[in-house]
């Protein structure tokens, strides 16, 4: 069973969708039992970084995750959700993220002809291949859409970057902790097989 964190966010759907797809039950919850008995957790996200962790906290969801994280669980953050795990970002200062891995989230520099968000198809580079990239060949294309981006304090955690501009940390692994800033669920073939490596762990 594979729950996926319920913290009113969007993207939830999608997420349960692909993961029906390849065969998976899911559960959208914010029940702390059944989010420690899942044999995997999923912290999906589109929205406010600020707003988001005042609803983690609200739902008393902060602690779970936590718990989640020291229990060894693969856990997955996909966009915000790569976001809240890190230590802070610039879209809502004085607000502390999660802080499960450290870095912080910043905003893209005004660039002549790149639009913010950052919309649509980029190609990964993968310097580390984790876990997650099993299968996937170089320069694979993924689907992004976001206004900051992460710097991992820790580049050895870095599996995938991609160029928007400025180099962006596209994913990270360490230990049983997993994150996308592109939407594998609805990154087509490319997608699926990412979603399928982390079903597979």
């Amino acid at each position: 069973m594979i729950a996926i964190i319920d913290y009113d966010a969007g993207n939830i759907k999608s997420v349960e969708k692909a993961l029906h797809f390849l065969g998976q039950k899911t559960v959208v919850t914010r029940n702390r039992q059944e989010i420690i008995q899942a044999d995997k957790v999923i912290l999906p996200g589109v929205g406010a970084f600020g707003d988001a962790m005042e609803k983690l906290c609200r739902y008393g969801l902060k602690e779970v995750i936590y718990e989640v994280a020291e229990n060894g669980t693969p856990l997955l953050g996909i966009c915000l959700g790569l976001q809240l795990l890190f230590e802070r970002s610039e879209e809502s200062l004085g607000v502390q993220g999660l802080g499960v891995l450290k870095g912080e989230i910043v905003r893209f520099p005004e660039s002549p002809g790149l639009k913010i968000p950052h919309m649509g198809w980029n190609s990964l580079k993968l310097p580390r291949r984790g876990k997650l990239f099993q299968g996937i060949p170089e320069e694979s294309y993924v689907y992004f859409v976001h206004s900051y981006y992460l710097q991992a304090e820790d580049t050895s955690i870095v599996t995938a970057v991609s160029e928007y501009g400025v180099q962006i940390h596209a994913s990270v692994e360490k230990e049983n902790i997993f994150a996308c800033q592109f939407h594998p669920e609805k990154s087509s073939d490319v997608g699926i097989q990412i979603l399928k490596n982390f079903v597979d762990i």
